[in-house]
């Protein structure tokens, strides 16, 4: 999942050349580290000054439940299991900012029925109008952990951003949201 800097078509244009470049470098590599160093280092040559991709990546062997992982700047993942919610993190700067990065990579285990949300920054830094205060990733990590495995967590979320920002809210940047969960074997 990544996010670009920017709006409209300059943010689109960079985000489609990103996924371009993934999707090349997947090809040949299995580290989601490596990965992350090779567009990096192809991006800080393409893209414009102050431009930048924040991106996690991460390769899930879905029979075992491994799920290795880098992250380039983007918002940690949230990780259900056993009525807790953690984060998935994992060190690295955007892309396309500085040559030679490298992306610290993890491994986490998804247990059968756990499951894990990727969102794009929207979420967290969308404002109640009344009181300007942001949802935040502590009231994403409580909600998280208390929604109940019946039921989509993307769909319960979006409703708990409308009570949050109530009636007339303008939304102020895109708002992604992912679920990831390993069913029961």
């Amino acid at each position: 999942m990544g996010d670009a800097t920017g709006h409209g078509m300059p943010a689109a244009l960079v985000m489609a050349t990103t996924r371009g470049m993934l999707r090349a470098v997947v090809q040949s590599l299995e580290s989601p580290g490596e990965v992350l160093a090779r567009v990096n280092e192809a991006l800080v040559a393409d893209i414009p000054p102050s431009t930048f991709v924040t991106c996690f990546y991460g390769v899930l062997d879905a029979k075992g439940g491994r799920f290795l992982y880098a992250n380039a700047g983007h918002n940690p993942p949230c990780r259900r299991h056993n009525g807790q919610a953690d984060e998935l993190v994992a060190r690295g700067m955007p892309l396309g900012l500085m040559p030679g990065m490298s992306y610290e990579e993890k491994e986490a285990t998804l247990e059968a029925g756990a499951s894990v949300l990727f969102y794009s920054d929207g979420l967290v830094e969308a404002h109640d109008p009344q009181r300007r205060e942001m949802f935040g990733f502590p009231r994403l990590r409580r909600l998280v952990a208390e929604h109940a495995e019946e039921g989509s967590l993307v769909d319960f979320l979006m409703d708990e951003l409308r009570s949050f920002t109530g009636d007339g809210w303008e939304q102020e940047d895109d708002i992604t949201l992912v679920m990831l969960r390993r069913s029961a074997q």
